[in-house]
């Protein structure tokens, strides 16, 4: 216990899945969270289940002014910010001849121009608080093995993957405390997967992707979390412009 004890934390797509996961985990590891979504009745359950050390906000992650007003809430309410998890994310599967523009777009706008985003305005709010500060990027086991009918997913999460280490080396240079790292998850059991069983069936759906996962089982939401706690907390002091690769071993064949 107690392992973010005093920090304040934003999470953003804290609706649901690794999200609510993260926030509820690093609350209950000492952290005041700010748990954003673009559902706020979803971000306001996860707030509940904290209680008093979280707060709601609705957040359009794409939107640039909403990330200085969510930054600037985050700041008059507990005090700064010390943890930020760009989590908030979208999938889309198809080929690169199969994607129009706009899903190209749409999926690069949130799933990478948000991290962008929330990476940019955040380190100032992150210098200001004492102590040592992180950002942590949900990006994906796709955005290091590319799939076929994956292409602005495998785009945009590579992009995450990189920007990552760029933002590391410039707080680095900065000398400013803060460090920066990417989360690699393969197939977990959360409601960005349900597209994909409409024709399978749920039971069937995740056997089928098990079978890809060489420890033969799908992640769940926790087990990407504790991953997401141990680089918020200063355990990983020495860590940063790194991927944490969380795949139940798909990267290891």
């Amino acid at each position: 216990m107690g392992r973010v004890e005093g920090k304040i934390a934003l999470v953003t797509g804290a609706g649901s899945g690794l999200g609510r996961a993260t926030s509820i985990l690093l609350a209950k590891e000492g952290a005041k969270v700010v748990a954003t979504d673009i559902n706020l009745q979803s971000a306001e359950e996860t707030a509940a289940m904290i209680g008093d050390n979280a707060i709601a906000l609705q957040q359009d992650v794409t939107d640039e002014n909403r990330w200085k007003e969510v930054l600037a809430a985050a700041k008059d309410k507990f005090g700064g910010l010390n943890i930020l998890v760009n989590n908030a994310g979208i999938g889309a599967g198809s080929d690169v001849e199969s994607t129009d523009l706009d899903t190209w777009k749409l999926v690069h706008s949130v799933d990478l121009d948000s991290v962008f985003l929330g990476c940019k305005y955040a380190i100032k709010y992150i210098e200001e608080t004492d102590g040592l500060g992180s950002i942590v990027n949900l990006s994906s086991i796709a955005g290091i093995i590319a799939g076929h009918n994956m292409a602005a997913y495998n785009s945009a999460k590579a992009g995450v993957r990189h920007l990552s280490k760029s933002v590391a080396l410039h707080c680095a240079r900065k000398k400013n405390g803060i460090r920066c790292n990417s989360v690699h998850p393969t197939f977990v059991k959360t409601p960005i997967l349900d597209a994909m069983f409409e024709v399978s069936g749920k039971e069937k759906g995740e056997a089928k992707l098990a079978k890809q996962i060489p420890v033969g089982h799908l992640g769940e939401p926790d087990d990407i979390a504790y991953g997401i706690l141990y680089l918020a907390s200063d355990e990983s002091r020495f860590m940063t412009g790194a991927e944490l690769v969380l795949d139940g071993g798909i990267s290891a064949m």
